[in-house]
């Protein structure tokens, strides 16, 4: 007879404690540590209240500042009547963003200066200069305001008056700075224009002498009447001044601009205006002296004087309306309370990384 087998009846898995479960069961060995989940906290809580104490406080001063603004240029009504040449800086003069203005704050420049003016090497103790211009970086803040268009600076510093003094200092750097900086487009525009009636200047006198040596003085330079010269000259200006002011154009923006192709195309018609003129009205030679040619090259250049005077004295008007570059909203005082160490956070902090600390020890030793 054979004998039936049964089967193996499975054994159930054992059931997971609960959390309140693992805590009872864990209770006894908490409570042999207790002492050490409560004292190693409050120890190190002490011990960070006490460092709060014993280190230096720190100062904070803050100063605000409004960068320059964008304003109407008395140019622009000027620029149809000036041809071409009235166009050409502003095509390419930007005007300094509130972020070009924090990156001057923390040029080399102007740190440098800060680093000398307060002797900030041998007070930070420092054997090189860079060393003590990292430190300074590191104990300056400076934000440029999203909204407002403010720019910030703030300053720590152990010394109130020192932190105040640091933080004004930033701004009369940075003035100076821009002072010999063309930041705006007002300068921008004097600049250039500057620069270019400089050497118009020396051309129109070198074309005024080589006239003069075809055997006409300066006073039969104004009385003798050349209308299609004069034509010719201010054509050849007013294509020049194109001609600068797409290869401005073309830095500054895409291939495809309207103001680009616009500029392309005033180029291409002036172009063809002056050579039908150079070819309506050649050179004619007189006792191997190209009188006309001459004269030609002196209008052309006392055009283009004419023309970069007119603009010069505009962006000097210009530049002297804007005012002060740098207007300061809030100047830094000595602060009265200071900014850290904090004591309370500083001993929350500490309370807090001993629990953590003596929670761990626990659990080690209970796995053991």
């Amino acid at each position: 007879m054979n004998e039936t087998s049964v089967p193996p009846v499975p054994m159930a898995e054992p059931e997971s404690p609960t959390p309140i479960q693992a805590l009872r069961a864990s209770w006894p060995h908490v409570r042999r540590h207790l002492p050490l989940l409560i004292l190693m906290p409050l120890v190190c809580g002490s011990l960070g209240l006490a460092a709060t104490y014993l280190s230096s406080p720190i100062f904070t001063a803050r100063t605000t500042f409004l960068p320059p603004q964008a304003q109407q240029s008395s140019a622009a009504s000027a620029l149809a009547s000036l041809g071409a040449i009235a166009g050409l800086p502003s095509a390419g003069a930007v005007r300094g963003t509130p972020d070009q203005y924090v990156a001057m704050l923390q040029s080399v420049v102007v740190t440098d200066r800060i680093v000398e003016h307060f002797g900030l090497q041998s007070l930070y103790k420092s054997e090189f200069k860079v060393t003590a211009r990292r430190i300074l970086g590191a104990n300056v803040r400076v934000e440029a305001g999203k909204k407002d268009g403010l720019i910030a600076i703030e300053v720590d510093d152990t010394s109130p008056q020192r932190a105040a003094d640091i933080a004004n200092r930033f701004v009369e750097e940075l003035r100076r700075l821009t002072a010999g900086l063309a930041v705006t487009e007002a300068q921008q525009r004097r600049v250039f224009f500057d620069r270019q009636l400089a050497i118009t200047r020396d051309n129109l006198t070198k074309a005024q002498l080589a006239l003069q040596s075809s055997g006409f003085s300066g006073s039969s330079l104004r009385t003798e009447p050349k209308s299609t010269a004069e034509a010719y000259a201010r054509l050849k200006a007013e294509s020049v001044a194109a001609e600068m002011r797409v290869n401005t154009l073309r830095t500054a923006m895409a291939p495809g601009a309207i103001e680009l192709q616009q500029a392309e195309a005033m180029l291409a018609s002036l172009r063809q205006q002056l050579a039908r003129a150079e070819d309506s009205q050649g050179p004619a030679k007189s006792g191997g002296t190209d009188y006309v040619e001459r004269y030609r090259e002196f209008k052309y250049q006392e055009t283009l004087f004419e023309l970069f005077a007119r603009q010069l004295e505009m962006a000097r008007a210009d530049e002297a309306r804007e005012g002060p570059l740098i207007q300061v909203v809030d100047p830094a005082t000595p602060p009265e309370v200071k900014s850290r160490p904090k004591r309370l956070n500083a001993a929350l902090s500490w309370t807090l990384m001993g629990l953590v600390v003596s929670i761990g020890v626990v659990a080690l030793r209970r796995r053991r």
